[in-house]
């Protein structure tokens, strides 16, 4: 599965399926294929990028997300945290992210991670979030954990701690040096 995972930069990743998945693309270049999925996290600009959606979105593209960016965008499917979709082989669950230690990441502002399934794996994108209650029991295959210890994120102690608890085969890292707004 790993050889189907691409880090595109920041918290941007693609899942090559079927179905093709883009979790929160930024900077992207024109794909060949239209995405059949585009998961969108939160509303800050290095998650959320109408310009970027458009050229990745085609006719069928599913665009999952939460409300605040569901309101922006027409024709998007609005999930709720623990509610889920299901897409050719993918089963895509919108999970809480959040940080108690950075308002721009609170509760209340309704951002998501999201546990995919797809051939046998389980892949957690935690999305922007700090070491949060709702990840005790999740137990991934791949977790992708923002790893930067800045701007509500987890530190490298945290994410050690997260490893520690879910015990994924792998993790991967992301956000880690960015300095931005989270």
């Amino acid at each position: 599965m790993l050889e189907r995972l691409h880090w595109l930069g920041h918290g941007s990743f693609l899942i090559e399926g079927p179905p093709l998945i883009y979790i929160n693309p930024w900077r992207v270049t024109r794909g060949t294929f239209h995405a059949d999925a585009i998961l969108i996290g939160h509303d800050h600009y290095e998650h959320f990028s109408p310009a970027d959606i458009e050229k990745l979105r085609g006719p069928d593209t599913v665009i999952a997300t939460n409300e605040k960016v569901g309101a922006m965008v027409a024709g998007s499917t609005q999930l709720r945290t623990w509610h889920s979709l299901t897409l050719d082989r993918a089963r895509i669950t919108a999970v809480p992210a959040y940080s108690v230690n950075d308002p721009r990441h609170a509760l209340d502002e309704g951002g998501l991670g999201f546990v995919i399934s797809l051939n046998f794996y389980d892949i957690y994108y935690a999305g922007d979030t700090g070491v949060i209650p709702e990840m005790q029991g999740l137990q991934p295959d791949i977790a992708i954990l923002p790893i930067d210890g800045a701007n509500g994120t987890l530190s490298v102690e945290q994410a050690v701690e997260v490893v520690k608890q879910m015990r994924p085969r792998t993790v991967l890292p992301c956000n880690w040096g960015a300095g931005g707004e989270g």
